[in-house]
């Protein structure tokens, strides 16, 4: 797990969560109500839908925005039961011991545990077949709005060639989105490209799931394209090799 946890209150601004989050290389906050308990956890994927239903950033504070679950673990749980509860519920899991937040486990945590394992099963049946282009010219306010639309935290941004699947210069993720763009109060109209990351790390396909874990882990990354003869064919994320924790 990761601890201390970096927690807000109800009351701070949605910038001001979103700058904490940047300065402390998070992308889960733990949101606590006026009488210091938990109310919830404040997601790059929420910020995402609020700056979409916005079309820029929110005048509010957290406590107004904040509605995402969490589920509870003890610092004793087994690896294999908190990895079925973060998939099967889709949650961030929030570590309580004797009733004391201590800590919080996130895919990236979860990443890190596979490393520890003999095992490197296939990414057949894990990795995503779809993967999603941008050009870099769009603005960051429609790349936002097409991760939005199709549940994802990324999107390659291309080259501009007729099959950009073959030609991918860079991805623009979520993380991105926070640090370069909202940290820094960027105009959510300036072009994607941008405030995207450079190169693109990618594998081929065929690796087994440690073996992705390992290259995301040393290059701190929570998103893996895979490749066949050049061409981006798949994607893996982090919350995927939680999946492959359970086979």
């Amino acid at each position: 797990m990761t601890s201390p946890v970096v927690t807000a209150g109800v009351d701070e601004g949605f910038l001001d969560a979103t700058s904490k989050m940047a300065s402390k290389g998070i992308g889960t906050l733990v949101i606590m109500d006026r009488k210091n308990k938990v109310a919830g956890v404040l997601t790059e994927r929420e910020m995402l839908y609020y700056l979409v239903v916005n079309e820029g950033i929110p005048d509010k504070s957290i406590g107004y925005l904040v509605n995402k679950k969490f589920s509870k673990v003890s610092p004793y749980t087994d690896i294999r039961d908190a990895a079925k509860t973060m998939v099967t519920k889709n949650n961030r899991l929030l570590v309580f011991d004797e009733g004391e937040l201590t800590g919080i486990i996130t895919a990236s945590d979860m990443v890190r545990a596979f490393l520890q394992r003999r095992r490197n099963p296939p990414l057949k049946g894990i990795a995503r077949q779809k993967v999603f282009t941008v050009h870099p010219d769009s603005t960051i306010l429609d790349a936002v709005k097409a991760m939005l639309k199709k549940r994802i935290g990324s999107v390659i941004v291309t080259a501009g060639d007729e099959d950009r699947r073959k030609s991918p210069s860079g991805i623009f993720t979520e993380r991105d989105l926070l640090v370069k763009v909202l940290a820094q109060k960027i105009d959510l109209l300036e072009r994607v490209g941008s405030y995207s990351s450079y190169p693109l790390v990618t594998a081929k396909t065929g690796i087994g799931a440690k073996d992705a874990a390992q290259i995301m882990s040393s290059n701190k990354i929570k998103r893996l394209p895979l490749t066949k003869r050049g061409k981006i064919v798949a994607m893996v994320t982090a919350r995927d090799l939680v999946s492959a924790l359970l086979k």
